[in-house]
């Protein structure tokens, strides 16, 4: 199973996810987030990441300046739209940025579902993530799982990734009942908000391997 390591922003947490054999690291340029990032210092973040690992710029409706800031100043990857963004808008960021683009996608209920496979169809990955509860502040990392039986045996257009209330406890559990291959955490490897813990980080790749 491939693992991103979500929020980093110290590079002693990005050396603990590349041993343990992550796929992904993710930063977050969302200001209300506690793993917000400046893009100076994810300059210096991202250049310690070892090559082969996907680097993952997180935004939520980011308007056209700040993405092309992003993607001018900093060697990234793969962008991670995590907002409100509609399918038009979605292409519109995958052509202007030129660069891959994930799209999470909320789930609560099955009516959630539809909107998978309207993504899928102008993203280059989804991320299946818990939808937010009303007025939260984030958009994601909330430390939330959804059923996960909800999408049990589906699979779209386009690889996808299952994130959401994910813990080095759950993980094995998650991916046998989804039949995810790639998972993304977050606060499941942190010991508080924003703070992430190597130790749990080491842990969650040990139990996704398993």
């Amino acid at each position: 199973m491939q693992v991103k390591i979500c929020g980093l922003s110290e590079i002693r947490h990005i050396e603990a996810a590349a041993k343990g054999g992550a796929r992904y690291v993710g930063f977050v340029f969302f200001p209300k987030s506690p793993r917000y990032v400046s893009i100076e210092a994810a300059h210096d973040l991202m250049l310690a990441v070892p090559e082969g690992i996907c680097k993952v710029a997180l935004v939520v409706d980011a308007d056209d300046g700040l993405l092309s800031e992003l993607t001018d100043r900093l060697p990234i990857d793969m962008l991670q739209l995590h907002g409100d963004e509609t399918p038009e808008r979605v292409a519109q960021i995958r052509e202007v940025c030129g660069l891959p683009v994930m799209k999470a996608v909320g789930v609560a209920d099955e009516s959630d579902l539809p909107a998978l496979a309207d993504y899928a169809r102008v993203a280059d990955q989804i991320l299946v993530d818990a939808k937010p509860p009303k007025n939260a502040e984030l958009p994601g990392g909330n430390g939330l799982s959804f059923d996960w039986r909800l999408i049990a045996g589906r699979r779209w257009a386009v690889p996808w990734m299952l994130a959401g209330g994910l813990t080095p406890d759950n993980v094995a559990e998650a991916a046998h009942l989804t039949g995810a291959q790639v998972v993304d955490v977050s606060s499941g490897v942190e010991s508080g908000p924003g703070m992430k813990d190597s130790a749990r980080i080491a842990a969650f790749l040990a139990a996704a391997a398993t």
